[in-house]
């Protein structure tokens, strides 16, 4: 009979917690705390609100009867850390360090790490996270960029590409290590990246690069970006967020809801068909740069993320790309499975846990 372990997940998000309990890869129970503005606007950092979301989660637990003894282990989502070849960790002292000094970013899923450690320490169990964003697999010649002193930066959404990579794997019948995929994330932020046999090769920035979003601007002209950053219009602050939470759909059209776009076109708007039909061809785009990282061997094309689920956007892309091989749709993201999984290989002994930080050479 097989072993039966529940698993504590848990997802941080800018005004919400996610929290769920699976036993293997079923989920018991899941559901999302709400944080109002006034709840957090108390804290000056994300990393401040350790203690608030720590409790909540604790009186959650409480509330639906889960008992720490009930529980094998705990796993929170992954910050924007050190570069770091994808898989599970174990999350130690240097892990919650940099998630603590936020030195790629101030985002939620920093508090993921600590969140899962903590509650881990107070009940006795092993803590992880599974395929932070700062997933960095790159081959040598994806790193090279057009200034000496910089370089290509990997920072996706690695959590459900490697999850949906796995799931089309078991699909076709197949080791996930022995396929070849270019996976789209597509979402408020898209990532489309290259898997071959298991490591994302390289992929576009999903905060500063790729296709423009519904509320992401992607790739823009350096010379643009240079007269708007010295008209005197903007300050630095809100250049990120023309770039990050405004550009793309939102600059367009006002909004960033797919749904209310494809609503626009149907009743006749123009112009909304034409911004909506030139980020779909971005995506196409990107996803042909990606087939070309495969050198062309590539076993599908899987679709995932939110916009996923929308025939405008997946009959698009397949016009634009059908004849680069296979297509497969997985919409949405289960990011809580995701992380239940990542963690229960480690508890099978199907891998071993990484140790913070493990680099590919």
């Amino acid at each position: 009979m097989e072993k039966k372990y529940k698993i504590l997940t848990i997802n941080p998000g800018s005004t919400s917690t996610k929290v769920a309990v699976f036993e293997n890869e079923k989920e018991l129970f899941g559901t999302s705390i709400s944080h109002s503005r006034l709840e957090l606007e108390r804290f000056e950092r994300v990393w401040d609100q350790y203690e608030f979301r720590k409790r909540l989660i604790k009186e959650l637990l409480e509330e639906n009867n889960f008992k720490p003894t009930d529980l094998s282990a705990v796993v929170g989502r992954g910050g924007l850390f050190r570069p770091v070849v994808g898989g599970t960790y174990e999350i130690n002292q240097l892990m919650i360090e940099d998630g603590r000094r936020a030195a790629r970013g101030e985002h939620a899923s920093n508090l993921g790490a600590v969140l899962a450690f903590g509650l881990g320490w107070d009940f006795k169990l092993p803590a992880f996270i599974v395929d932070p964003p700062s997933v960095d697999e790159f081959f040598s010649e994806a790193r090279v960029s057009g200034l000496k002193d910089t370089k290509r930066e990997s920072l996706f959404h690695a959590l459900n590409i490697k999850a949906t990579a796995r799931q089309a794997a078991e699909k076709i019948g197949k080791p996930f290590e022995e396929l070849n995929f270019v996976v789209a994330h597509l979402g408020g932020g898209i990532s489309v990246a290259a898997v071959l046999k298991g490591q994302a090769v390289d992929s576009n920035n999903a905060l500063t690069s790729g296709p423009f979003t519904p509320e992401r601007a992607g790739d823009v002209s350096s010379f643009i970006l240079l007269d708007l950053c010295f008209s005197e219009k903007y300050n630095k602050k809100q250049i990120q967020k023309l770039l990050v939470g405004r550009g793309g759909l939102s600059a367009h059209l006002g909004t960033n809801d797919c749904r209310e776009v494809e609503k626009r076109i149907k009743e006749g708007d123009e112009n909304a068909k034409r911004v909506y039909n030139g980020m779909i061809y971005r995506i196409s785009a990107e996803i042909g740069s990606r087939v070309v990282a495969l050198k062309g061997k590539v076993d599908a094309i899987l679709l995932t993320g939110g916009m996923a689920y929308s025939d405008y956007v997946v009959e698009k892309i397949k016009e634009w790309v059908g004849f680069l091989g296979p297509i497969m749709v997985l919409p949405g993201q289960d990011e809580m499975k995701a992380l239940a999984l990542g963690a229960l290989r480690i508890l099978k002994g199907e891998e071993k846990a990484k140790t913070y930080p493990e680099t590919v050479e």
